[in-house]
């Protein structure tokens, strides 16, 4: 006690100037406006800059939950595209992602390979979702593959990029179809087979899916030609395509489920039985 006493007296000249000099300021802003005014400015702006961080971080933040509320959008609208009969007043409104033709699940990628040979994704939706084996799956921009493995609460998919996978597919404007394969080397090229020279194609045309299968409706974009050539010692093209899905990037999917799917493999088998 005795110290801090002793320490008021040797600085008592400097401590009485320090607050006269906190008083005279402080009587200084409160007579100006001109300075009373830069003060709240100066403490505005200090809070509004804590707030607009704050408001930043909360957007960021709150991205997870948009980008959800996104891809259920997006898929309602792209489940429209793919049913042309109108279902309004049909209980679409209650059920708004099963209509007429086909069923659409959302899902997120959780684990995405693209640089093997046989490359498969992995879903954060499974059985208990509503996840189905042979489900085609599609980004927003394209088709990237087929669910061959399910548990209850995971899925996995095989990728096109893939050298077993084997999608049948057409050229819009031509109607001749082919099937598109991967070699196994760079993500941005497939290899579409079987087209015949006398085929009307060039650089540029769009593929999409033919609808022959259960697995994919007709008529989902695929990739689009970007290298042609015609081999002399065969009848058919050498087609390069580049998929319309960046493989090294997906983030959202959707499974599509064709509810004809069913009907149509069992009228098959049984015509095979038949036969056989």
């Amino acid at each position: 006690m005795q110290q801090i006493i002793d320490f008021f007296i040797r600085n008592k000249n400097f401590l009485l100037f320090a607050l006269l000099f906190v008083i005279a300021l402080q009587r200084t802003r409160s007579a100006h406006s001109f300075h009373q005014t830069r003060y709240f400015g100066s403490t505005h702006a200090i809070s509004g800059a804590f707030l607009n961080w704050k408001a930043s971080l909360t957007n960021y933040l709150d991205l997870m939950e948009q980008n959800e509320l996104l891809a259920q959008e997006n898929k309602t609208l792209r489940a429209q595209l793919l049913n042309p009969i109108n279902t309004l007043g049909k209980g679409s409104v209650s059920e708004p992602y099963h209509f007429d033709h086909v069923a659409l699940h959302s899902a997120k990628v959780i684990n995405n390979n693209f640089h093997k040979t046989k490359n498969q994704l992995t879903l954060d939706q499974g059985r208990l979702d509503g996840i189905t084996l042979d489900m085609g799956v599609l980004s927003p921009q394209g088709v990237i593959g087929i669910v061959t493995h399910v548990s209850d609460h995971y899925a996995l998919v095989q990728s096109i990029l893939n050298t077993q996978s084997r999608i049948v597919a057409k050229f819009q404007k031509s109607q001749h179809f082919g099937t598109l394969v991967w070699e196994g080397r760079d993500p941005g090229a497939m290899q579409l087979l079987e087209i015949p020279k006398i085929a009307p194609i060039a650089i540029g045309d769009t593929l999409v899916t033919d609808g022959r299968s259960t697995i994919f409706p007709e008529g989902l974009p695929i990739g689009r030609v970007v290298a042609l050539t015609q081999e002399t010692s065969n009848d058919y093209y050498t087609i390069t395509v580049a998929p319309f899905t960046d493989m090294t990037s997906i983030k959202h999917v959707y499974t599509v489920q064709r509810n004809d799917a069913l009907e149509i493999l069992t009228l098959e088998q049984t015509g095979e039985d038949g036969t056989n």
